[in-house]
C-alpha cells in the first residue's frame, strides 16, 4: 500500500533536526532528544547527500555517480561504539539507527527506500534539512550558530517551517549574509551553551508536540 503524506505522517510521530551547516550541533540535539525521551522508542535516520565523485554506498570517492546504481544506499548501523554520528543514536538509546545516502538531488528516489526502512517504526528522529520536502513532521527544529557564516541552500529552504530555532548563545553577531530570522518570527529560540546541546525546555517543548500529535 503507498501511503500518502498525511496519512504516514499520522501512524508516527517523526521529529526533523536540521541546522545551517555542518558542525553546528545537529547529531548532538538528535542524540540528546533520544537520551531525553526513551518512552518513544526512537527510530532515528541520519541523512547524507554527496556530491560529484563521491558514491552512496560508502561516501568514498569513486567515478559510478554518472550510472544509476548507486545513487542511494540505506544501511543499519549495529557498531554501538559512539564513533560515527549513526552510532551515537544507538548509544543514546535508540532502538534502530539508519544512515541514508543519497547522491546530491536523489532524495526524491529514496524516499521508497526510506519508508519501508521505518515502516512499523514507534517514532521516528530524522538529522535533515531536504527531508522537510518530502513530510511534514510533528516537529522540525533548526540548529544556528551565529558565528559560523555558510548557510545550506536547504536549512534556508526551510527555515520559515521550523517550529523552533536551537541557537548557540555565543553573543556574536551573525556572520550569515542575506539571512536574517523574521520567517520565525513569533516562534521559541531555545539558547544553548555547547557542548550541551538539549536543554530541559527543548525536551519539553519536543515532548509536548508529538504528544499532542499522536494521541
Amino acid at each position: 500500500m503507498v501511503r500518502t503524506k498525511r496519512a504516514y505522517n499520522a501512524l508516527v510521530a517523526i521529529v526533523v533536526i536540521g541546522g545551517h551547516s555542518r558542525s553546528v550541533g545537529k547529531t548532538s540535539v538528535v542524540a540528546g532528544l533520544i537520551a531525553a525521551l526513551p518512552e518513544f522508542n526512537w527510530t532515528a535516520l541520519k541523512i547524507t547527500q554527496f556530491g560529484h565523485g563521491i558514491c552512496s554506498a560508502d561516501g568514498k570517492p569513486c567515478d559510478c555517480d554518472t550510472g544509476d546504481d548507486h545513487f542511494r544506499a540505506l544501511s543499519d548501523e549495529k557498531d554501538s561504539s559512539g564513533e560515527t554520528d549513526t552510532s551515537r543514536f544507538l548509544v543514546a538509546g535508540a532502538a534502530r539507527s539508519i544512515w541514508v545516502r543519497t547522491r546530491q538531488g536523489k532524495l526524491a528516489d529514496a524516499m521508497p527506500d526510506i519508508h519501508r526502512k521505518i515502516a512499523g517504526a514507534e517514532n521516528v528522529i530524522m538529522e535533515s534539512n531536504s527531508i522537510m520536502r518530502f513530510l511534514t513532521p510533528g516537529v522540525y527544529l533548526s540548529v544556528l550558530d551565529a558565528g559560523t557564516e555558510d548557510f545550506k541552500d536547504s536549512a534556508r529552504e526551510f527555515l520559515d517551517r521550523a517550529d523552533g530555532i536551537i541557537l548557540h548563545k555565543n553573543g556574536v553577531a551573525p556572520k550569515w549574509s542575506s539571512v536574517t530570522l523574521d520567517a520565525v518570527s513569533g516562534r521559541p529560540v531555545f539558547l544553548v551553551q555547547p557542548p550541551e546541546y538539549v536543554s530541559a525546555e527543548i525536551v519539553s517543548f519536543v515532548r509536548e508536540r508529538i504528544s499532542v500529535g499522536v494521541h
